[in-house]
């Protein structure tokens, strides 16, 4: 059999039976590597997680390794996992999400309901962010600031990790990682996810909102600046802004549990810490524009014996 030769450019020799066969080889196997590329996951969205698990033992891993079982383009960040109650994890939530992207896939779970009747969900906000946790609460905060704009029940006959379907205590790896997961990496859009919810039928955490009345302003103490012992408040800087108080001026400060009075402060109105001496207490806007009261360089949470919750009430008023 005579094979056809040629030359190339440079004057060498070569076989084109040869050269044809290697560039079909080529091509075929380009089609091979974008056909395995295209059937697996590739990761579009952030998914951030938060629990009340703690770091000590492996189920925060175990969330992990589902994620990454689903793509291991995932990009996972941690938000916290040190919520001691619904509500603390809501606040957190509350306080991290508006900084993370648009279509940031967020797995919640403080759920101590888990394996009854409580509902499993995926909330959509208005900002284009999602929750996928337990419907308990927990994603109310964030519900109530950026709005709804769908919330759909998950379907676990479809959304739970394969092989999981007796296990009844660790939605928080089975339905929630893997169904986060999936929806971060778009193996599913939020259709996908399983069956509308009305968005009035989330269920809220009963707290007190801000209010002013008079020369002062009032509300709780969602959570502490756990690592300085500041303590912060719901109430925001643009409620307090109406009593007109000077940079300087003294402020009063009474703290409630449960309606007893646990704290009666005075302190001047600062910009920061370092405005202070070292050791006295000022009243300052945190990194979330709401009202929160200090200690320069010490805890005012240790000093004056407060903590933190729904049952926990701040008046900050003229003095």
């Amino acid at each position: 059999m005579n094979i056809p030769r040629g030359r190339d450019r440079d004057g060498f020799a070569f076989n084109r039976g040869g050269a044809v066969a290697r560039i079909t080889a080529h091509l075929a196997a380009l089609f091979i590597v974008f056909l395995y590329g295209a059937g697996q996951a590739q990761a579009r969205a952030p998914l951030v997680l938060l629990t009340d698990f703690g770091t000590q033992d492996g189920a925060v891993s175990a969330m992990k390794g589902v994620a990454y079982g689903v793509s291991q383009d995932l990009l996972i960040s941690d938000l916290s996992h040190e919520n001691p109650s619904i509500f603390v994890g809501a606040y957190r939530l509350y306080q991290a999400e508006q900084f993370w992207p648009e279509h940031t896939v967020f797995v919640a779970v403080v759920d101590p309901g888990v394996g009854t009747q409580r509902r499993s969900v995926v909330l959509k906000t208005r900002t284009g962010h999602y929750f996928v946790g337990p419907d308990n609460g927990l994603l109310s905060l964030v519900a109530e600031r950026d709005g709804i704009e769908a919330l759909r029940q998950i379907d676990e006959k479809v959304n739970r990790r394969p092989g999981s379907e007796d296990s009844h205590t660790f939605h928080g790896r089975d339905v929630f990682a893997y169904t986060g997961a999936r929806l971060a990496a778009g193996v599913i859009s939020f259709d996908e996810v399983g069956p509308p919810l009305p968005p009035q039928s989330l269920i809220s955490i009963a707290y007190r909102k801000p209010q002013l009345a008079g020369n002062t302003v009032s509300g709780i103490i969602p959570v502490l600046d756990v690592q300085f012992g500041n303590v912060w408040t719901n109430i925001p800087k643009e409620l307090f802004d109406r009593l007109q108080v000077a940079l300087g001026a003294p402020l009063h400060v009474r703290i409630y549990h449960r309606g007893q009075l646990v704290d009666d402060t005075r302190a001047p109105y600062q910009r920061t810490f370092g405005e202070v001496p070292v050791g006295k207490p000022l009243v300052y806007v945190n990194s979330l524009l709401n009202l929160a009261v200090a200690l320069n360089l010490a805890s005012y949470a240790a000093a004056h014996k407060i903590e933190s919750g729904p049952d926990w009430t701040i008046e900050i008023g003229k003095d």
